[in-house]
């Protein structure tokens, strides 16, 4: 009778062991954290707190439920005053992943170092923010983006600085803002240039949903028009004012955008707001964050 309970026991002992295992691995930290977090965050909306506290901001990032982010800090080969094994060391350590860097600052002659940085801080996008080298204009007047130079030289830069980036591992991104999208005196669009004439294998795109909408142009068009060359959105809401809001409540029809991701080619998103007008970034990310929820991102 004892051999008998005791083979009961340790029968059961076994099964439970079984069954307690699985859960255990599948519920640590890190994995509890990889199925909870999602979506990511352009590090530019808690820019300032990431240039006076950037690992305590990087929490805070992750904890509001992101899991990855987009840099937009580099100087002297260094982001956000890391290095770039720095930087990724302490990404881990929070469960977040660097996905992308804007890096507005690449030139033709630094472009190798750059290249090599963002490839050394694990990130797999490279995204040029801006027509890069002197072409970006701001007229701070009235706060008018544009660009000087020709759509060709642009073309001419991107193709560039995309072979480079093509041959190191990494993809290269150019990101939008409304004045691409807006015909220029002889009918040109920046933007259909550049997808016209840039190789795709080399150059791609991050469509920002709010400039586009700004531009009074429409993402579900050019999904159709350019299928495939759109690989990460910038998630952003606009006011019915046309300010910068936080994702879901504003009046950017974001599902009917979201239904058409495949067409796309769109791979990741990530939430930005330049400005929050007197809400503190770290609430807005978190009220962006629902929103995707609501949105059906997740």
């Amino acid at each position: 009778m004892k051999k008998i309970s005791y083979s009961l026991t340790l029968l059961l002992g076994l099964i439970l062991g079984i069954f307690s295992c699985g859960p255990a691995t599948e519920t640590s930290t890190t994995d509890t954290e990889a199925l909870t977090n999602f979506g990511g965050l352009a590090l530019y909306t808690v820019r300032d707190s990431m240039a006076s506290n950037p690992k305590p901001t990087l929490k805070a990032v992750a904890d509001a439920g992101y899991a990855y982010v987009e840099s937009a800090d580099y100087a002297e080969g260094k982001f956000y005053g890391m290095t770039p094994t720095e930087f990724k060391s302490v990404l881990d350590s929070l469960g977040l992943k660097a996905i992308s860097a804007h890096m507005g600052m690449v030139t033709l002659e630094n472009a190798d170092q750059l290249i090599a940085d963002v490839k050394a801080a694990g990130i797999t996008y490279f995204v040029i923010p801006v027509p890069p080298m002197g072409m970006f204009t701001f007229d701070p007047a009235t706060n008018k983006l544009g660009m000087k130079g020709t759509a060709a030289e642009l073309v001419s830069i991107m193709n560039t600085i995309g072979e480079k980036c093509h041959k190191a591992g990494l993809k290269l991104l150019y990101h939008n803002h409304d004045f691409e999208f807006m015909p220029l005196a002889d009918g040109t669009v920046i933007e259909e240039v550049l997808l016209e004439k840039c190789n795709p294998e080399w150059v791609n795109f991050q469509m920002d949903l709010f400039w586009v909408t700004k531009a009074n142009a429409s993402a579900l068009t050019y999904f159709e028009k350019y299928p495939g060359r759109f690989k990460a959105w910038h998630v952003k809401d606009m006011d019915q004012e046309g300010k910068f809001a936080p994702v879901g409540t504003g009046t950017i029809d974001f599902k009917s955008i979201l239904a058409q991701k495949e067409k796309s080619g769109m791979e990741f998103y990530l939430v930005e707001q330049d400005q929050t007008f007197g809400l503190d970034p770290m609430e807005a990310i978190k009220i962006s964050h629902k929103g995707l929820v609501d949105l059906g991102f997740k």
